[in-house]
């Protein structure tokens, strides 16, 4: 049956192998069918000859009507693979959505979804253009859980042309999922971005943080940025008050990528902005997102001469290590690092998952002096051990700390050693992901000296000794 179906010339003749012989066609049959059928209609339309009818003059046929009937009847039964085939296949030939064949088969695809494969999910997706389905797609946990190269440049392709038609909560489902893989792809990102630019007014500030975080996530600005920041920065001026968590995570994206709107910051720093905030359920986590930014306004905003966070509400961003290094823990390189560390220069020589102000986790924290040797901390000055304030220190700051100092071998520098795992990049890149990239940025303000072992040097490295002889080259 497969063989004759293909081996058709015309509509008709499709029409009559299979309506005509329902005991010899099997589930398999029918997209072979439908695509059969659009590729006979494309090369007639092509040669403007007895074909060139079009999908529309196709439905009218009683032939394809019983052809249609058989699918609808009985597509609970077909399996994963010729479900989604016939889909791609009534997409390909035209088939407008709302025929009864395409909303059965995109009801029994979103019913299947848990049990699809990648693969399927992609064909799915490109069979699809209605919010609806798209929505049941990015919402599926199998879905956003799991990546797949050949899909994520399918979408790169398709996404700009099906944007202008997708929802915002839709649009956002997709942010997230761009977020979630770290996918570092600029026709992906310019989209979302091209997105907010023309529906920025009509969103509230919930679904715009959802929007713009993939942007920071990535530590990409989108090619719209001299228009989108500053339409941002006047949206959050008269939203401001309405979500502050979701005004606070906007601000944190944007501080991530260097850009700092200075009429929102003297709202948030505002008392009636942070009296609103410190009575809320999220008070918390707002003081700790409002302590990094006003650090970072410290460190990367000099000009800014508004109001700050008042010190009584400062606390540290993070206690501890965040929670994807501990997920990930048993994937990272940390631990060699560290048995390495220890027999190199031994336990008194270094300080792990030290948390320096305003908030950042460091992997390892050293004291190297002018000579290169690593100190144990029991000779390092007080004034030296202790974190240093949220200023950076000016050059002249730094020439006096050293002059005041009578013995040069004890004015030592502060070296963090910085463990940068795979999930610490972009996929498929060596960018730094964004919050990664400004704990950087302020750690070497702040006066620390940063040495980065990136995973892709240390996955290089083969036991203990190899490891030793690599961070002594380090350091």
């Amino acid at each position: 049956m497969k063989r004759l179906i293909e081996r058709s010339r015309s509509v008709g003749e499709v029409l009559r192998w299979v309506t005509q012989n329902p005991g010899k066609v099997s589930a398999s049959h029918y997209p072979i069918a439908l695509h059969k059928l659009g590729q006979l209609l494309q090369q007639g339309l092509a040669a403007g000859g007895r074909e060139s009818r079009g999908p529309g003059q196709v439905l009218e046929q009683p032939e394809f009507q019983t052809l249609c009937q058989a699918i609808i009847g009985g597509c609970a039964k077909f399996d994963n693979f010729s479900i989604v085939n016939c889909l791609y296949a009534a997409a390909a030939l035209g088939l407008p959505g709302e025929s009864p064949l395409v909303r059965v088969l995109e009801e029994e695809s979103r019913s299947r979804l848990g049990r699809f494969n990648q693969k399927d999910v992609s064909m799915v997706f490109s069979s699809e253009a209605n919010n609806k389905a798209l929505e049941a797609i990015f919402s599926s946990q199998l879905f956003y859980e799991n990546r797949q190269e050949r899909f994520i440049r399918s979408m790169a392709e398709w996404l700009p042309r099906k944007a202008e038609n997708l929802t915002p909560y839709t649009m956002a489902l997709i942010a997230k999922y761009v977020a979630r893989h770290r996918l570092r792809e600029p026709r992906l990102l310019d989209t979302i971005a091209n997105f907010l630019l023309k529906r920025g007014e009509q969103l509230d500030s919930k679904v715009i943080q959802k929007l713009v975080f993939p942007f920071s996530r990535m530590n990409y600005r989108p090619s719209n940025h001299s228009e989108l920041f500053p339409k941002l920065e006047a949206i959050l001026e008269q939203k401001a008050g309405s979500s502050p968590l979701a005004t606070v995570n906007i601000l944190m994206s944007m501080f991530q990528l260097s850009h700092f709107p200075q009429s929102v910051l003297h709202q948030v720093f505002s008392p009636a902005f942070i009296t609103n905030v410190m009575s809320s359920p999220y008070a918390l986590i707002v003081r700790r997102y409002l302590s990094l930014l006003d650090a970072a306004v410290e460190l990367e905003f000099r000009d800014y001469s508004g109001p700050r966070l008042d010190p009584r509400y400062r606390v540290l961003m993070f206690e501890h290590a965040l929670t994807a290094d501990e997920a990930n823990r048993k994937y990272s390189y940390k631990g060699l690092v560290a048995e390495a560390l220890r027999q190199l220069v031994g336990e008194e020589c270094y300080r792990q998952d030290e948390v320096l102000p305003p908030g950042y986790c460091t992997d390892f924290l050293l004291w190297i002096n002018r000579s290169g040797t690593v100190l144990p901390l029991s000779r390092v000055p007080a004034a030296s051990k202790a974190p240093p304030a949220h200023a950076a220190p000016s050059p002249a700051a730094i020439s006096l700390r050293s002059s005041a100092c009578g013995d040069a071998t004890l004015c030592p520098r502060r070296v963090v050693l910085s463990v940068n795992d795979k999930w610490h990049y972009c996929q498929n890149s060596d960018i730094l992901v964004g919050s990664r990239a400004m704990r950087d940025r302020h750690l070497r303000l702040l006066g620390y000296c940063l040495v980065q072992l990136p995973y892709t040097e240390l996955e290089k490295v083969s036991g203990i000794e190899e490891a030793k002889h690599y961070l002594r080259q380090k350091l």
